[in-house]
């Protein structure tokens, strides 16, 4: 069950850090902080993603796949990387980290899933878009393959 209280405050964390980007380039977070914002955003995607699932398994809602769709890929899209700082390897925030050490070492591979990620949320709004249920399941499949690929490499077994 997705707790409340940790996704408004991940949501007010996620805005007011985009808010204050430049206060924030002139003094680092500290790594616990990070680590609530990178829980928080991949909360909110996950929230999102079950709310697509819903719908194209459910009676489909056009309105909310767009917008659960649109939702992700704003946070797929918004340099979730720099959330991955080193000394945030290890550290709570919400909870202990999940993220595997091997991230930290991965380089280019990250940068690939963060891509793929990236790539098939936006195809994913384009899709929803068209109101297709059989295209936005085709495509929502694809964006949760993408997201499995990195937690199977990447996440810890929680």
């Amino acid at each position: 069950m997705i707790a409340i209280r940790p996704l408004v405050a991940g949501a007010l964390a996620l805005g007011i850090a985009a808010a204050s980007f430049g206060a924030a380039a002139q003094q680092a977070p500290k790594p616990e902080q990070l680590i609530k914002w990178r829980q928080s955003a991949y909360q909110v995607i996950a929230w999102n993603s079950g709310r697509i699932k819903a719908s194209v398994e459910g009676t489909y809602n056009k309105e909310e796949v767009l917008k659960a769709a649109t939702t992700i890929s704003a946070i797929a899209n918004s340099g979730l990387g720099a959330l991955f700082a080193p000394g945030t390897e290890t550290g709570k925030g919400w909870h202990d980290t999940t993220a595997k050490p091997e991230i930290w070492a991965a380089g280019s591979k990250v940068g690939e899933y963060a891509g793929n990620l990236a790539k098939e949320s936006t195809e994913l709004v384009k899709v929803a878009n068209t109101g297709d249920l059989a295209a936005v399941k085709e495509q929502y499949g694809k964006l949760t393959r993408t997201c499995k690929a990195c937690h199977d490499d990447y996440k810890a077994k929680e």
